[in-house]
């Protein structure tokens, strides 16, 4: 049987205190923000208000087992189930508990829905969607038992591919401790390598910009600061664009996609490889390519305190991003290049591991 989600569950959002007020803050009340959205459940929180804060806003108690879903912005479809009572800001939409519904069931349903709400969210400076879209959408609701046993099933994948990510993590580390063991800390450049700006090793591209008319189901694919998951790409949720492109903003083997968009400092920076796939891929408005004859080097640079260090004074804004300009004028340490060489034959050697 096929139902709304209006039709089963109360669905509401939450608010935000008066920033005007600190009183509101550094109490004892969890407070959701999007960007806490990051597991299936939610045990901890960065921020917390008071009771006044609660009192005196549109924010609401909800209460363990709530299912919590991302409205607004680069997070936008992330889920998570609370497993503590808390309130949220107004771009987390919140799925009270009911019997009709196991929470898991309801948060697997709605990661399976991420494409489509990201696509049906584009549009505007900052995408969305609404309490009242997701009322609209249409679920299979099986009974309880179908239900778990659907949720026991998705658990076990679940848990293998948590299981390779902690591996690939692994793998990841060991490059950066490689990194450290050749160059030294490129904060302090022990080693005393020549100094150049970004600009003068790579050549960096900002992305397209693009309307809700040119998403459709066929075309060139867009990679977006939403699709970097830790340092990969996550291919479920790509939008496709029809829009006429220029060649400077395609995608080719060996670049790497800065993220520049606006969004929390945790965001900001962020890099990823770019996957190989068979079509066309292009770059969204807030990404940054780059493209440079040593980029297995840059890539993990990216990842050192020294490069967040030098833009860290930049995401401190309400607003977070870093412009072309700032990107391009960051500082990094050149190695010999035959150093750096053998730094990527032992890079290429670790990523040829996290295809077995």
């Amino acid at each position: 049987m096929r139902v709304k989600l209006g039709d089963i569950f109360e669905i509401g959002s939450g608010g935000t205190p008066s920033k005007s007020h600190p009183e509101y803050y550094g109490g004892d009340i969890h407070w959701v923000k999007t960007g806490d959205l990051k597991t299936e459940y939610l045990f901890e929180v960065e921020d917390f208000i008071t009771e006044d804060g609660l009192k005196n806003s549109s924010a609401k108690m909800y209460e363990v087992d709530t299912v919590l879903i991302a409205m607004y912005g680069a997070t936008i479809g992330a889920t998570s189930i609370l497993k503590m009572s808390a309130c949220t800001n107004q771009a987390c939409a919140a799925f009270k508990k009911n019997d009709k519904v196991i929470p898991e069931y309801l948060y697997y349903f709605l990661r399976s829905q991420k494409e489509k709400f990201v696509k049906d969210g584009v549009g505007g400076a900052q995408p969305n969607i609404s309490a009242g879209y997701l009322k609209k959408v249409e679920m299979e609701l099986p009974s309880l038992e179908e239900q778990q046993a659907i949720v026991d099933i998705l658990d076990k994948t679940s848990n293998i591919v948590s299981k390779r990510n902690e591996e690939i993590q692994s793998l990841d580390d060991l490059i950066k401790a490689r990194f450290v063991e050749l160059f030294g800390d490129p904060m302090l450049n022990p080693k005393g390598f020549p100094v150049k700006t970004i600009e003068e090793v790579a050549v960096l591209n900002k992305g397209i910009t693009y309307s809700p008319e040119d998403v459709a189901d066929e075309g060139m694919i867009v990679l977006r600061s939403s699709n970097i998951k830790g340092n990969v790409f996550d291919l479920e949720d790509l939008v496709k664009v029809t829009k006429k492109i220029s060649p400077d903003k395609y995608v080719q083997e060996n670049d790497i996609l800065m993220c520049n968009r606006n969004g929390s400092a945790r965001l900001v920076g962020k890099v990823a490889m770019i996957p190989k796939l068979d079509e066309n891929m292009t770059f969204g408005t807030f990404m940054t390519i780059v493209r440079s004859d040593i980029y297995e080097y840059l890539f993990a640079f990216f990842q050192m305190d020294a490069f967040r260090e030098q833009i860290r004074f930049q995401t401190a804004v309400a607003i977070n991003q870093i412009s072309l300009p700032l990107l391009a004028a960051v500082k990094v340490p050149i190695p010999p290049k035959e150093v750096i060489d053998d730094f990527a034959a032992f890079t290429k050697q670790v990523d040829k591991s996290k295809l077995i």
